[in-house]
């Protein structure tokens, strides 16, 4: 049945509008009063979330050396190409800790302990409430969090922060008590516990935290297992990794997500191997792919698998994000940077999706 409003039924307009940028859907709000209505519906915030998810990017915060107090966001995009915008609407200097469905968790450089959320694409943003632990004093080595997650339920359109890290009295050696602090969207506030753990975590098991099935996993610096949260029952449990899978000084093992589902890369020697849970209960895992890095043998030592799909796998270099598209084995070269980059761009790239998620 035809619109009243034109000659496609609303369902078709709806489809074609949730395939476009984010941007670009507010642009069109303006169009009509047939068009504002449609977009401003629940459902049609469901749809587009729905689709985004399943076309993951790669973001990257890029700080030039030249100005302590400007960073810009690169979007990698396979479908869409590279885009750049900032998050100059936070009004702070801040650090991308964490990503999930679209939100952003930015911790402030400045002022330690001060932390937002925010849509970086319909720039959006909340400061979240101060917690009571000083963190100063109660975070190793460094006074923040070792563990930083954003777990973000899309039906329900609410999330949790967590700050996890081990306690260390002021002027005392750090303790094996693990705090956990954890933010709720709905209630907002903080809630606390404290267990006992005793792992460590790389810089890229920090930033490669997934959220699936209720809870947050964090690769552990021994490769051996994961750390996963239940943000349902606050109980910190292990998940092993893949019997196969072992890490050494040439072999390295990263955690994402493949289509809703845990994943696993390992790269080792000239290989990229690509593990997948079939069943999160009852911890089993298939080998999906098996890649030859043949023809990037040079940039193996510092390659890093960041986000993916069944059709492709985005990974980072120092100065560069690949793409890798698994259908016809190709090799492309999404984005590069120039020499004034500082940091090298693995450093600080996380998984992202633009959706429709508000942050309030």
């Amino acid at each position: 049945m035809n619109s009243p409003y034109g000659v496609f039924p609303d369902e078709v307009i709806l489809q074609i509008l949730a395939r476009l940028p984010v941007k670009s859907v507010f642009k069109t709000k303006v169009v009509c009063k047939v068009w504002y209505k449609l977009i401003s519906d629940k459902y049609f915030t469901n749809l587009y979330n729905e689709l985004s998810v399943k076309n993951p990017m790669v973001l990257v915060q890029i700080s030039e050396p030249s100005s302590e107090s400007r960073s810009s966001l690169i979007c990698v995009d396979n479908l869409k190409g590279v885009s750049e915008f900032s998050l100059d609407f936070v009004k702070d200097r801040v650090k991308v800790r964490a990503c999930c469905n679209g939100l952003l968790c930015l911790s402030s450089i400045p002022d330690k302990g001060v932390y937002y959320v925010c849509n970086p694409l319909t720039r959006e943003y909340k400061l979240l409430p101060r917690s009571r632990e000083r963190p100063i004093t109660r975070f190793h080595p460094d006074g923040e969090a070792s563990l930083v997650g954003l777990g973000c339920d899309l039906m329900k359109q609410k999330y949790n922060v967590v700050l996890a890290g081990y306690h260390r009295s002021f002027g005392h050696r750090p303790e094996k008590t693990f705090i956990c602090m954890v933010y709720d969207s709905e209630l907002n506030k903080w809630r606390k516990f404290v267990s006992l753990q005793d792992d460590q975590f790389t810089h890229m098991n920090k930033n490669q935290v997934v959220f699936i099935n209720g809870g947050l996993h964090w690769l552990t610096d021994s490769c051996s297992c994961m750390l996963v949260l239940d943000l349902g029952t606050d109980v910190w449990r292990k998940i092993q990794l893949p019997h196969e899978i072992s890490c050494g000084v040439r072999s390295r093992v990263y955690l994402l997500e493949l289509d809703g589902r845990l994943s696993v890369i390992q790269i080792y020697e000239a290989w990229m191997v690509i593990w997948v849970m079939e069943d999160y209960d009852k911890e089993e895992w298939r080998m999906v792919d098996k890649v030859s890095l043949r023809c990037i043998r040079g940039m193996v030592p510092g390659i890093f698998p960041i986000s993916q799909n069944d059709n492709f796998v985005y990974l980072a270099t120092h100065k560069q994000v690949l793409v890798y598209q698994r259908n016809n084995r190709v090799w492309k070269e999404m984005f590069s940077v120039k020499d004034s980059s500082t940091l090298p761009l693995w450093f600080s790239a996380h998984a992202f999706r633009g959706t429709l998620f508000s942050c309030h």
